[in-house]
C-alpha cells in the first residue's frame, strides 16, 4: 500500500531538515557549475561546512550544453589530475588536449560533491548579502519561480563566514555587492571590470590567477572572476574552471 500524504511528509521534512541545518555555514557558495561544485567538494572534502545554492532546475551551469550543444568540454593538461579524483574518462585529442563527455563531467561533479558533504539547494536565487563592518556574512535568499513571477515575497537570510560567487558570466554576487557598497570592489577601478570577448590561451589563465577575493570575505571564482576583474571568455574548454574552483577552495581553508 502506498499513502501520497507519507511520501509528501518524507519529502518536506527531509528538505526543510537539511535547509535549517544550513542556516549557519563556513561557506555559501552561489552557483553549481564547474567550479562552483569543484570549491565545494574540495572544502567539504575538509569537513568544513558548505552550502551552495543554484538558482536553475539542473547542476553543472554551461557544461552540459558544451560547444555547440555538442556535449563535449575540453580540458587541458594541469587540470586532467581533477578529472581523474572524480574519476571522469577522458581521452588525449592532440598533446595537452583532453576531451570528455560534458554530462558525464556535470554528473561526476555534482555526484562527488554531495557525497564529500555539501548541502546543495537548486531552485534558489541569491538574491542579497548580509555584510557588517564592511564584511560579507551571510546572503538572503528567495525561490527562483518567485523571481521568474516577479512576485514580491520577502526573503530569508542564511549567515556564513565566507561567500563565493560562482555565478559565472553575470558575476551576480559580486554586482549586488558592487552595487550596495557604492564601488569599493578589490578591481583596479573599484568596481566590476567586465567580461571581454573570447581568448582561451588566455582566459584560462586569468581565471585561475584572478580566482580571489573581490571584497571582504567574497571570493569569485570561474568565469565570474573574469567578468569581475575584466579578463576574456574562454568558450568550452574547462580546464581553468576546473582549477579556479579548487583554487578558491584552497584560499579559503588558509583563512578559516
Amino acid at each position: 500500500m502506498i499513502e501520497e500524504t507519507i511520501i509528501s511528509k518524507a519529502i518536506i521534512e527531509s528538505y526543510l531538515n537539511d535547509l535549517l541545518d544550513s542556516i549557519e555555514s563556513d561557506v555559501v557558495i552561489g552557483g553549481a557549475g564547474p567550479s562552483g561544485l569543484c570549491a565545494a567538494y574540495y572544502l567539504a572534502k575538509r569537513g568544513f561546512k558548505v552550502v551552495l545554492f543554484e538558482r536553475a532546475l539542473k547542476l553543472g551551469g554551461g557544461m552540459p550544453g558544451g560547444g555547440m550543444m555538442f556535449n563535449r568540454i575540453v580540458v587541458q593538461e594541469p587540470a586532467r589530475r581533477i578529472l581523474d579524483e572524480f574519476n571522469i574518462r577522458c581521452q588525449e585529442y592532440q598533446p595537452g588536449y583532453f576531451v570528455t563527455s560534458s554530462l558525464e563531467a556535470a554528473a561526476a561533479l555534482a555526484d562527488k560533491t554531495l557525497k564529500a558533504g555539501a548541502r546543495i539547494f537548486n531552485l534558489i536565487t541569491i538574491e542579497d548579502v548580509i555584510v557588517r563592518e564592511n564584511c560579507v556574512s551571510g546572503v538572503v535568499i528567495n525561490w527562483s519561480s518567485v523571481e521568474m513571477a516577479k512576485l514580491h515575497i520577502d526573503p530569508v537570510s542564511f549567515a556564513s563566514r565566507f561567500v563565493i560567487d560562482a555565478t559565472g558570466h553575470p558575476c551576480e554576487i559580486a554586482r549586488i555587492v558592487e552595487k550596495k557598497s557604492g564601488g569599493k570592489l578589490l578591481t583596479p577601478t573599484g568596481r566590476i571590470e567586465g567580461e571581454k570577448s573570447m581568448w582561451a590561451e588566455v582566459a584560462e589563465q586569468f581565471t585561475v590567477d584572478n580566482t580571489k577575493e573581490a571584497f571582504p570575505n567574497l571570493y569569485v571564482c570561474g568565469m565570474a572572476s573574469n567578468a569581475v576583474f575584466g579578463g576574456p571568455r574562454m568558450g568550452p574548454i574547462f580546464g581553468g574552471m576546473l582549477l579556479s574552483g579548487k583554487k578558491v577552495a584552497e584560499l579559503i581553508m588558509k583563512k578559516i
